[in-house]
């Protein structure tokens, strides 16, 4: 096959590799509109099931992969002067301009040619297969946006994204108070030297602290001083717009109606976002490009061979975006959970994915949870009950604001 792989990000450049490591003769080439080595972005974190899979699908690119990241195994919360940690299970985190040069560099190797500075806004012509892998903002999937059913919903909250060189040992979220309300961050090493942290915080809080108006310089310099305690004199580093201002963003899920178009599909971010508290893009996009490399090698160029790459990755993306969805309100509704001890607070934070907990008071879920934890017949009935509960409460709430 001739294929064009329209994104130079893990999921266009993990596509490429998987298709021409199933078969050497095809004509593959990665078009990125970008310079190389200009990525945007910090660190990414992923789960050692990711690690796993990938290691079925390409040893070679998933050693180099874990050559690289670092792991933890421990979550620590700083709200106001108390501290929280427990132990949990394995993540790690890498840098993305490294995971990049990784992928780069096996895909090169393989004979996959990679067009820097190459935007694609139509399917180039004489292709058998475009993959339409650059994000979000994808121009070519905006093309025939009627088709593919985009739609985009913004969250309420506002966040940026940051790096710092203070390498946290433990996954790291922390809780400040101010006069205008509460701002957190959450970070994580993806580096010997450097650790990604996402601040995020309320419309009014956002609005209080002037954050809307400061140049990046003053917002970093404010949030320096609201997160000393876990920066120990380490800055925070940003990535300012050419006006110099501060790139503060509210979350968009996308989502399509349907994936494909004739020889065009979907991978990654171009396809479907779930929010960042979840830490899923990622690990989203390579799976997306692992399940269609699979379906293409068992359906080959059959028309059926993408609408059952859609079919599947949809079932399996509906319990991390539920996931998504609820971790997001958890974070909106933080003062409904703030002002509980320390170590209950952290442990709902542990459960924010649960689509019961929005209905339940949270110090009535803390108790239940905690028992349901000691009793192997008592997390059964919590696993069973919560979907149908919240299914059924949320009916309610709806009907009643109706």
């Amino acid at each position: 096959m001739k294929v064009a792989c329209v994104g130079g990000g893990p999921a266009g450049l993990y596509i490429a590799i998987l298709l021409k490591l199933e078969n050497p003769s095809h004509d593959i080439t990665v078009h990125e509109r970008d310079p190389e080595g200009s990525t945007y972005g910090w660190g990414v974190r992923y789960r050692r099931g990711l690690l796993d899979e990938l290691h079925a699908h390409d040893p070679v690119s998933a050693l180099a992969i874990e050559e690289h990241s670092v792991r933890w195994r421990d979550g620590v919360a700083h709200v106001r002067d108390l501290t929280t940690r427990h132990h949990g299970d394995e993540g790690l985190g890498i840098g993305r301009h490294r995971l990049l040069e990784l992928l780069a560099h096996r895909a090169r190797s393989l004979g996959v040619r990679l067009a820097y500075e190459s935007e694609v806004t139509a399917v180039p012509p004489g292709t058998d297969l475009v993959v339409v892998a650059d994000g979000e903002h994808s121009a070519l999937r905006d093309r025939y946006r009627d088709h593919f059913g985009t739609r985009v919903t913004s969250g309420r909250n506002r966040y940026l994204w940051l790096g710092t060189t203070q390498v946290f040992d433990a996954f790291t979220f922390a809780f400040a108070e101010t006069e205008h309300g509460w701002i957190w961050c959450y970070g994580h090493g993806y580096s010997d030297t450097h650790s990604t942290c996402v601040v995020e915080c309320s419309p009014e809080t956002f609005t209080g602290l002037g954050l809307d108006r400061a140049n990046e310089a003053g917002v970093l310099a404010l949030l320096e001083r609201l997160f000393a305690g876990i920066l120990d004199g380490h800055p925070l580093i940003g990535r300012s717009a050419a006006d110099g201002s501060a790139q503060w963003l509210a979350f968009r899920t996308l989502t399509n109606r349907t994936w494909y178009r004739r020889n065009l599909v979907l991978l990654g971010d171009a396809a479907h976002t779930t929010h960042h508290s979840v830490g899923a893009g990622t690990t989203l996009a390579l799976q997306d490009a692992m399940c269609l490399a699979d379906v293409l090698r068992e359906y080959g160029r059959r028309p059926e061979a993408l609408a059952v790459y859609e079919r599947q990755r949809r079932t399996e993306l509906l319990s991390v975006q539920s996931a998504a969805r609820y971790s997001a309100q958890w974070y909106e509704n933080l003062t409904r959970y703030i002002d509980l001890p320390p170590h209950q607070m952290f442990a709902l934070l542990g459960q924010r994915h649960s689509p019961l907990l929005p209905y339940v008071p949270p110090q009535l879920y803390y108790n239940l949870d905690k028992a349901a934890g000691q009793l192997e017949i008592l997390r059964r009935f919590k696993r069973w009950l919560g979907p149908r509960a919240a299914r059924a409460l949320h009916a309610r709430s709806s009907a009643a604001r109706g």
